[in-house]
């Protein structure tokens, strides 16, 4: 196996008749809808063209059907909301509070829960190894499921892929810290968002620097291009994400009632619970000047990205916000909150491209305080307006040095030649899981 490995990383792609890689993937929820489903959908495509095989390992609703991919060769499912093997009786435990479909919070499972879901996952984590054999594993995020596969095989090597929202996990529920640093502590390698993210690895989960790579996140440059954006009346505006306060949806609705009428949003995405219902109660109240789409898949949304002029994000936490890319390559303009991740990714581009409102004070990871909400509100309307102010003008595409900079370096392709050089550094390197086995 390890000689396997050593011959099919020698080079960047793999040539026809070169031995492969087996990269087991696993992603603890579901395999799409979720930034974390784009990318990991994204690493088998392109691991897959460059000549490796991949297998999958996720978490899924019981009624989900599992397309086939001709870029997967085996697939093993944990099912949630069933009794049946290889189920739990809840929904899918989100790496997010609020997921765009029925999910249960880490914060809520009893010590039991816990156990089972543990157990659950172990089970179909030994199958697919001893079945599919993989060279190497892939997991995503810094918890429990990662946790878990390198306790369980210490002699495979282990890659992580950090997401941010594990980060956020691990400061809001600490009493599942231990559980996650028992494994991760000791993975092989981890790939970061953004260079302040890997900081923040190291420092959380006392993980030498070495260990840490900055390999980004991409977009499909495929299906999100545009030539030619529509005259600027009115000017559209589009949001895509979940609807939730986290990603600042109720202060973005404020703000846009503060701009002239013929300006128009897009409200891309879902929600549950009293959050949603709240913000598309605030929507309707609206009237034709907002446009609820509800989930779209990838197809839909690089089409109402298409026609938009102005891309806004006004999250209070983020990794690297995949849509932000997907918007920029679409000829949007965009506007978000100034977070690490989009700072270091677009802080090079023009005010005339990128306006960067500041975050408020938070309570709490993505709760306010309620004296400073009317200040970000301001704001965010003040850097909408100066968008929606430019499109008027001339309705052309952001272009320049600077934003294809942005978007050469993000492209998936990009990102997975970044990752593949990790996976090939672990043949140089000592065994992490070896060493604390």
């Amino acid at each position: 196996m390890r000689m396997a490995v050593a011959r099919s990383l020698q080079n960047v792609h793999c040539t026809a008749g070169a031995s492969t890689v087996k990269i087991l993937h696993i992603l603890s929820q579901r395999p799409e809808q979720t930034g974390s489903g784009v990318y990991i959908t994204q690493m088998m495509r392109h691991a897959h063209a460059a000549g490796h095989e991949n297998a999958l390992l996720a978490g899924v609703p019981a009624d989900y059907c599992h397309p086939v991919s001709p870029f997967c060769s085996r697939t093993w499912l944990v099912r949630f909301g069933t009794d049946a093997p290889a189920g739990l009786p809840h929904d899918v435990v989100g790496m997010s509070d609020v997921m765009p479909y029925p999910s249960t919070r880490f914060r809520d499972l009893s010590d039991s829960q816990l156990a089972s879901y543990e157990a659950c996952f172990a089970a179909q984590m030994r199958d697919a190894v001893h079945c599919f054999r993989p060279d190497i594993i892939h997991a995503n995020h810094l918890w429990l499921a990662s946790s878990l596969v390198r306790r369980l095989f210490p002699d495979i090597p282990v890659v992580v892929s950090s997401h941010g929202s594990d980060l956020r996990q691990f400061r809001t529920n600490p009493h599942l810290r231990d559980r996650v640093l028992a494994g991760c502590r000791s993975v092989d390698a981890v790939c970061a968002l953004h260079s302040l993210q890997r900081q923040e690895i190291c420092e959380l989960y006392g993980l030498p620097e070495e260990r840490v790579h900055v390999t980004g996140v991409g977009f499909d440059d495929e299906l999100f291009s545009c030539e030619l954006k529509p005259a600027a009346a009115p000017v559209r505006i589009c949001y895509a994400g979940k609807l939730s306060a986290a990603k600042g949806v109720p202060w973005l609705l404020r703000a846009f009632e503060r701009l002239e009428a013929d300006v128009h949003l897009d409200l891309c995405g879902s929600g549950a619970g009293p959050e949603r219902d709240a913000i598309v109660a605030h929507a309707v109240r609206l009237g034709g000047r907002v446009t609820l789409h509800g989930n779209l898949d990838h197809a839909a949304l690089s089409h109402v990205m298409q026609q938009a002029h102005v891309f806004v994000l006004p999250s209070f936490y983020e990794g690297l916000p995949l849509v932000m890319l997907e918007a920029l390559a679409c000829g949007c303009r965009l506007v978000g909150t100034r977070l690490p991740g989009v700072e270091e990714v677009f802080s090079a581009l023009p005010a005339s491209t990128m306006r960067m409102v500041e975050l408020p004070r938070l309570r709490e990871v993505d709760s306010p305080f309620a004296e400073d909400e009317e200040i970000f509100v301001g704001q965010l309307a003040d850097a909408l307006a100066a968008l929606a102010g430019e499109c008027r003008v001339a309705v052309s595409l952001p272009s320049g040095a600077a934003v294809a900079a942005v978007l050469d370096s993000c492209t998936w392709a990009a990102v997975f030649g970044r990752v593949e050089q990790v996976y090939g550094q672990l043949e140089s390197a000592p065994r992490a899981g070896a060493r604390s086995a």
